[in-house]
């Protein structure tokens, strides 16, 4: 959604890195950058004047004049305020003293109100609630028999008394039955059955006009709802200022969830709605599956747009895709220096499809911005090839994949419908894995890291790091290899009980290459004439 607004601001920022000042001159050029790169994006007009100006009297203050680093405190000045633009502070709904909660939701036809009724639904459900899903659209098209299926995918219970408009008894706008009684039935219905959340699904229209206002402002007064969600497509570009200002003057709203935050639109209203209106945003839609929904937190999304990641996010996702038993399992075996295995590996990427989308989560790390087209080239298929890959090896093989010769590779690339060059490719990497968990299992950290081992190809001196001392009761061995030769055949002479082989004369450039003429003089070191000063470091 952003990824337009994240490039231009990121080129932006590059240009000034390279600066250890800033001019008056450089900040405007700055501003001027960022004030196109927002109108490009949609954002409302008097928002991007405020944002500018909030910018530039911040950037020429004190504030960056006397910062270590300009360019960085210019960066930190436009995260702040994106933060400001975005609401500020991450607030959750407001849950009633006296169950049920009461949940309405308002919005224009085709925003994705009713879909967003079950993703809210099925958060609620795994928050350890109670919700209970009430079909009041009743002039779409279709709209209860939607809502029940999507009920229904979520766990979650729908009461629809009405069956509404079913495209052949009426055409569509035209209101079958009274929705405002089947909005006051149902928190009636949920208070009976012990439902703690009642989230009610109302009708829209394809523009504003007094007809949806008088009915959604009848429900709202009919059922005294705790929260009411503004429902906004996240694509609509510069009306969304003016839908949401209708909807706050009809209806009042007290929220707004962003829906369809996946698309390719520019995201403009994001970045208004918020500031017109001065209402939070509380939940974004990121996906078409019912689990493609989150929290909004304007910090995360500002870390987003200027391609910082958004590493808290993918954590919670990650605490919620993966088993604790089964990371701690692999946590102990990593300890114990036990194998990693195909097997392991297949869990772990199990665990990983189930946090979703890879692209989504590679796209939270920071600085993944400038692998933007890397990511849109990734195919989500070849986790699937991977997978079949490994289920088409027996337990044995996954177990100990050095058992895997050249006709058990034919044999798993026909089973899995790959090339036997994918098979080869596949084990070639795990292998790498393996190796870098045995290192890690050592308490050798990650290769190639400082101190930590090295990968191959990174040499040389100062890739070496300090030499390890030689093992205790061994001598260590010369760096002359005539020398190293001649203490090999002393050693083995010893071993054999025979005489010593003579030593290098003194004085021998290459470690005895002098022959027999070269003088056998004793060099013990006590006949050497030294200077008093050394005498301390000789013993003596």
């Amino acid at each position: 959604m952003f990824a337009t607004l994240s490039d231009r601001l990121t080129s932006t920022f590059k240009n000034l890195r390279s600066k250890g000042r800033l001019s008056e001159a450089d900040i405007d050029a700055t501003i001027r950058e960022i004030r196109r790169a927002l109108l490009d994006a949609d954002v409302a007009v008097p928002v991007v004047k405020d944002f500018t100006g909030a910018i530039r009297s911040r950037a020429l203050s004190a504030e960056v004049s006397g910062a270590l680093n300009p360019a960085q405190q210019v960066v930190k000045i436009v995260n702040e305020e994106l933060v400001a633009i975005l609401g500020g502070e991450s607030r959750g709904l407001r849950l009633a003293k006296n169950p049920p909660t009461v949940i309405m939701l308002a919005g224009l036809q085709g925003a994705g109100k009713t879909t967003l009724a079950g993703k809210l639904a099925l958060h609620l459900r795994e928050q350890g609630h109670t919700p209970l899903l009430v079909a009041a659209d009743l002039q779409r098209p279709n709209a209860v028999n939607q809502l029940s299926v999507v009920g229904e995918r979520a766990g979650v219970p729908v009461y629809a008394p009405l069956p509404g408009n079913q495209g052949s008894e009426g055409e569509s706008g035209t209101s079958v039955g009274d929705p405002v009684q089947v909005a006051r039935d149902g928190v009636e219905t949920a208070r009976q059955r012990q439902h703690d959340v009642v989230i009610v699904d109302t009708a829209g229209r394809l523009g504003v006009d007094a007809e949806l206002m008088r009915q959604a402002a009848d429900i709202r007064d009919a059922v005294d709802p705790d929260e009411i969600l503004f429902v906004i497509d996240a694509m609509i570009g510069q009306d969304a200022v003016a839908t949401a200002k209708a909807f706050e003057e009809g209806v009042d709203f007290t929220g707004v969830v962003l829906s369809k935050l996946d698309g390719d639109a520019r995201g403009g209203a994001a970045l208004s709605v918020a500031r017109v209106t001065g209402r939070p945003i509380l939940f974004a839609s990121t996906g078409e599956k019912l689990t493609d929904f989150e929290a909004f937190h304007p910090d995360r999304m500002a870390s987003r747009i200027l391609d910082m990641g958004d590493v808290l996010t993918l954590i919670e996702q990650a605490e919620k895709a993966f088993d604790s038993e089964q990371a701690a399992k692999m946590a102990e075996k990593v300890a114990t220096g036990q194998d990693f295995t195909l097997a392991d590996f297949l869990v772990q990427m199990q665990q990983m499809r189930n946090m979703g989308s890879m692209k989504k989560m590679l796209g939270m790390l920071p600085g993944m911005g400038q692998m933007r087209e890397a990511l849109d080239n990734f195919d989500e298929r070849e986790v699937d090839r991977i997978e079949a890959i490994i289920r088409s090896m027996t337990p044995g093989e996954r177990e100990n994949p050095k058992i895997i010769n050249g006709s058990r590779r034919a044999r798993i690339a026909r089973g899995s419908g790959v090339t036997t060059s994918d098979v080869n490719q596949l084990l070639d990497r795990f292998a790498g894995a393996q190796k870098m968990m045995r290192q890690m299992s050592r308490g050798g950290g990650m290769p190639g890291m400082p101190g930590m081992g090295n990968l191959p190809g990174m040499g040389g001196k100062k890739a070496r790091g300090r030499v390890a001392p030689p093992a205790k009761g061994r001598k260590a061995k010369s760096g002359n290899p005539a020398k190293r030769a001649a203490e090999e055949a002393a050693r083995q002479a010893r071993a054999l009980g025979g005489p010593a082989a003579p030593t290098a004369a003194p004085g021998a450039a290459f470690g005895g290459l002098g022959g027999a003429k070269a003088p056998q003089k004793s060099t013990d070191a006590t006949d050497l004439q030294l200077p008093p000063d050394l005498e301390k470091f000789l013993g003596r």
